[in-house]
């Protein structure tokens, strides 16, 4: 009886501690999770101030070459999940550096990006995630794995001091590799 009751008291107590701290962040999805489902939501064609919009910034010198809009998207919190105008856009990214591309045979960086809340280690773990995520659409739709290089900064590079800012720190930035 006592010792059922002592399990009772820590299974509560930390029960407590999970609710009270937040509790451990769920480990991020690998990118054919995150690519088999994405978001049927549309976003604006401007940066939304939204903690729900998501992921992608292309450097001005593929949106030059590929002849790609300026589109800027970010990540919901703690998601790796691309959406439908993410889609599109990496649609265009990947024929841009496929073969007979204006960029083909070019190799690009994909860089993933975390906000500051979380440990480092999560978030340079979300970041990589994200960055996977895109390399694997992008891979997926017929550019080279080797000319698809992911990296992550995690939260180093984060300015955001509140959610726009936050929401703005969470993406994947498309570099060209010189």
């Amino acid at each position: 009886m006592i010792r059922s009751q002592l399990v009772s008291a820590l299974l509560a107590v930390s029960a407590l501690t999970i609710v009270g701290c937040g509790g451990d962040k769920p480990a991020p999805k690998t990118s054919e999770e995150v690519v088999s489902k994405t978001s049927s939501k549309r976003l604006p064609d401007k940066a939304p101030d939204s903690p729900e919009a998501s992921a992608v910034h292309i450097s001005p010198e593929i949106l030059k070459a590929c002849g790609i809009k300026e589109s800027d998207a970010y990540f919901a919190f703690d998601s790796t999940n691309l959406r439908d105008d993410d889609v599109r856009v990496l649609t265009a990214v990947a024929k841009c550096f496929s073969t007979g591309g204006a960029l083909g045979g070019r190799t690009m960086n994909l860089v993933g990006h975390a906000d500051p809340r979380g440990s480092a280690e999560y978030n340079m773990t979300l970041g990589q995630s994200r960055a996977d995520a895109v390399a694997g659409y992008i891979v997926g739709k017929g550019v080279e794995k080797s000319h698809a290089q992911t990296t992550t900064r995690g939260a180093m590079d984060a300015s955001g001091s509140d959610e726009p800012g936050w929401a703005k720190d969470r993406r994947v930035d498309i570099l060209l590799v010189n």
